[in-house]
């Protein structure tokens, strides 16, 4: 289950301006990046969905969605970054805010490539290649971004939305839970988990373990997910027709 290997320049330029990863220690990490979701009844059709607009200039991790602020994310280590680095983190951010995708991609790659303890510029990198279709490659730079920073649960979770997207379904199951073993308060990973578990490994009492657990940590309520929940126990092995939505 893989994107066609090119969508329209207009979609994935939208896509990638409206959030940005930070870099670990010295900008924001957007907690803001929404994903493809699937259906049971046509798992590999992915509709591409723009995420909200997302500011990369504070110290401070961005506000997570209402759905997954339960509690503040797991603390990230400072990770000291020179002032050259930096201003070329800002120079990449604003080629891409003009939509030069492709120069931004290359100033990523070069940062990246100079400052591997660095997270952001791998998960940028991450971004744009899930976005132009490159599972494979984008699998690997959210790898890289979790390994600079193992503390970060919001790479985790992007790279189990990945692997998800790319058919890798074990590796998308082992980051979810690793995302939510950093920040067990965080209800995104849990409620991706339970999709996971719900329309791809077939384990429909795990899901509605994970559903639950989710509607619980989401004190406002999630008609949504109510509905899957519903939808899951009168199933009664048949696909179900209510797409199920990840959340970033």
């Amino acid at each position: 289950m893989r994107f066609v290997d090119a969508i329209p320049r207009a979609a994935l330029r939208a896509a990638v301006l409206a959030a940005f990863f930070g870099v670990a220690g010295c900008a924001a990490v957007p907690e803001g990046l929404q994903a493809e979701r699937g259906s049971a009844a046509a798992r590999g059709t992915m509709a591409n969905v723009v995420p909200a607009a997302v500011a990369a200039s504070t110290a401070q991790p961005a506000a997570a969605p209402a759905a997954a602020a339960s509690a503040p994310p797991a603390a990230e280590p400072d990770v000291p970054v020179a002032p050259a680095t930096r201003r070329a983190y800002d120079d990449a951010l604003r080629q891409l805010r003009a939509g030069h995708i492709d120069a931004a991609e290359k100033a990523l790659s070069e940062i990246a490539q100079a400052s591997p303890e660095l997270g952001g510029p791998h998960a940028n990198l991450g971004l744009i290649h899930r976005q132009a279709g490159k599972l494979d490659e984008a699998v690997a730079d959210f790898e890289r971004a979790a390994k600079a920073n193992p503390h970060r649960a919001s790479y985790f979770n992007q790279l189990g939305i990945t692997c998800r997207q790319a058919g890798q379904f074990a590796k998308a199951r082992e980051a979810y839970e690793r995302a939510i073993e950093i920040d067990p308060h965080d209800a995104a990973p849990v409620l991706n988990l339970g999709i996971l578990h719900d329309l791809y490994l077939g384990d429909g009492v795990r899901a509605l373990e994970l559903y639950d657990r989710y509607l619980v940590m989401t004190p406002a309520g999630d008609p949504a997910v109510t509905k899957w929940v519903a939808d899951l126990k009168n199933r009664q092995g048949r696909p179900s027709v209510i797409a199920r939505k990840e959340k970033p």
